[in-house]
């Protein structure tokens, strides 16, 4: 009769901590993503809108000249 040793696998605590410290980061980076997110092309795109708008509006101005 033969009996295996079955011997777990060794970790090493301190890459585990820091793989668990990445994959809650990446969780909460992607938690902030849907929350608060914008891409960079939609923030500019946004601002780009805005100015041209007030640009028009700005144009259309009537200046009646009593400003004080």
């Amino acid at each position: 009769m033969i009996v295996e040793l079955c011997m777990s696998e060794i970790i090493k605590l301190r890459e585990a901590r820091k793989q668990a410290d990445r994959l809650n980061k990446e969780e909460r980076a992607a938690a902030n993503r849907l929350r608060y997110g914008r891409s960079k092309a939609e923030r500019n795109l946004h601002a780009a809108r805005d100015t041209k708008q007030r640009h028009t509006l700005d144009q259309h101005r009537i200046e009646t000249g009593d400003e004080r």
